[in-house]
């Protein structure tokens, strides 16, 4: 496997000790990293954001680092998180020359837009965030017009562009993952149960064409809303149907997975004939010890790389990270591998696109030109009420197919 200069800079720290850990058992993780679409609506707040003034780190090459740090609800305890994974990233790199320039953006477009004018006015040539859709559709529009790049933790892919680059674990890469580890199982006739919500219309389409594209079929599709009668009667018109399916889809969340189940069971659902396939979001507690679905596979990061950052984090800030953390800790890592290694050229569009990527703590990933990402991800299955690992993420992602 050939190495590429910018992996290697990454890779040789801790940051990416991936390969000295072994992930057995998951069952402990809580919190899959793919079902966060809650993560790209905006805060009903208004106000543009005004500048903190902070900076962390000293170095010559200035970044801008747009978060929400005090949006309303969830939307600040994620951008604090993931504040505090960026300095945890400066401070486990050697010798990093960076200024990361600190922006809230209150959670919304206009204070991201601010933020992103500011930064860049105080000489950003990268710009790291926003977390929100909204929010970062108006920064990119700012860094766009500067010729600034934008690395961006949305996982709503219809913001990504050339030069806005989404860090983010879109729900397609999981898809793709489970449904071609699958067919190499023998898997060819699939049938589907998904959510009717944004999610569910996005994994949805991601699942018809992930079957297409291995020659295998759709044999039905059905769909519930959260409701314990929706759910029953999608799994009655549903299990007829399974006589003509080896694999059932059910990209259902940790806190309708339960209800789900039953309703799957009740109807006469057997996972042993018809085997349950899901996405990251199965990667939780107690979507393990969901009888309806042991056995089941779905595709998520390799855990051991999250876990070993979290322990860190909790011994730095006595608190523990959200579970997207990682991903300013990644940006912030890269960052500063560019700085120390590519000289003017570090923040261009061929080596931010490199096609041999870069290794992080959630394994290795790249950016494509068209702004998302592809992931090196791990299969793991549900077994006796544990999550364990049956197909290992790859070290390598091979070419790109698009």
């Amino acid at each position: 496997m050939s190495r590429h200069p910018l992996r290697e800079s990454i890779s040789r720290r801790s940051l990416t000790s991936l390969a000295a850990l072994a992930c057995l058992s998951l069952a402990a993780c809580s919190g899959g990293p793919s079902g966060l679409p809650g993560f790209d609506a905006a805060s009903p707040q208004t106000q543009p954001a005004q500048s903190t003034g902070q900076t962390i780190g000293t170095g010559k090459v200035k970044v801008g680092l747009i978060l929400p740090l005090t949006a309303e609800g969830q939307g600040a305890v994620v951008g604090n998180s993931l504040k505090n994974a960026a300095e945890m990233a400066l401070s486990e790199f050697p010798n990093a020359d960076l200024t990361l320039l600190v922006k809230d953006d209150r959670g919304t477009p206009e204070g991201a837009q601010a933020a992103a004018q500011e930064a860049i006015a105080e000489g950003a040539e990268l710009i790291i965030g926003p977390l929100f859709a909204p929010s970062v559709q108006a920064a990119g529009q700012v860094a766009r017009a500067a010729n600034r790049p934008v690395i961006a933790f949305s996982s709503d892919t219809n913001v990504a562009g050339r030069g806005i680059y989404l860090l983010s674990f879109p729900p397609e890469n999981d898809v793709n993952r489970v449904i071609a580890y699958a067919s190499q199982q023998g898997r060819k006739s699939f049938a589907a149960l998904v959510p009717d919500t944004a999610y569910g219309k996005v994994v949805e389409a991601a699942f018809q064409q992930a079957v297409a594209g291995r020659g295998g079929r759709v044999v039905v599709i059905e769909r519930f809303s959260p409701d314990s009668n929706s759910m029953a009667a999608a799994a009655k018109r549903l299990v007829p149907a399974l006589q003509q399916a080896d694999a059932l889809f059910v990209p259902a969340a940790a806190d309708t997975m339960p209800a789900l189940g039953l309703a799957l069971q009740q109807a006469g659902y057997d996972p042993a004939k018809v085997k349950p396939l899901g996405t990251g979001v199965w990667n939780d507690a107690n979507v393990a010890r969901v009888p309806a679905i042991q056995g089941g596979w779905f595709a998520s990061p390799d855990t051991a790389g999250f876990n070993a950052f979290a322990g860190r984090y909790q011994t730095r800030f006595n608190s523990a990270p959200t579970r997207t953390a990682t991903l300013a800790y990644d940006a912030v890592s890269l960052a500063a591998a560019l700085a120390r290694t590519q000289g003017s050229q570090r923040f261009s569009e061929s080596v931010l696109t490199n096609a041999s990527g870069f290794a992080g703590a959630d394994g290795v990933f790249r950016f494509r030109p068209d702004g998302q990402n592809d992931r090196g991800l791990a299969v793991l299955e549900l077994r006796n009420g544990q999550i364990v690992t049956v197909n290992a993420a790859p070290r390598d992602l091979g070419p790109r197919t698009q």
